[in-house]
């Protein structure tokens, strides 16, 4: 099947998961009206990073330059616009003194 398909069942299923209660909603910031988007383990590890970052007093330009990452792809990500590679990810952690650990549930 399509893409368009794909993407509509992929919805539909959020949507019950979000009706049962299993995923939760947070509001998007910086839109013109409310919009809320399913809450995930993605946005919060960005949200930390972000965090991170102005903790350090650091700015996405220095960031970037110390990944070798342009500032437009920073901030990108902490928008998320784009979601970074496992490794982009892991170096910008990295450069900020962190690491990512996987721990048993």
């Amino acid at each position: 099947m399509g893409s368009f398909f794909d993407d509509t069942m992929q919805g539909l299923l959020q949507a019950v998961e979000i009706e049962n209660g299993n995923l939760p909603l947070a509001e998007k910031r910086d839109m013109p009206a409310s919009t809320f988007v399913v809450y995930d383990r993605e946005q919060q590890l960005i949200e930390q990073m972000i965090n991170l970052r102005k903790e350090q007093n650091i700015t996405q330009k220095q960031l970037a330059e110390i990944t070798g990452n342009k500032q437009q792809a920073i901030s990108r990500i902490e928008k998320q616009e784009n979601s970074p590679s496992l490794q982009t990810f892991c170096n910008i952690l990295s450069a900020l003194g962190y690491g990512l650990v996987i721990e048993k549930k």
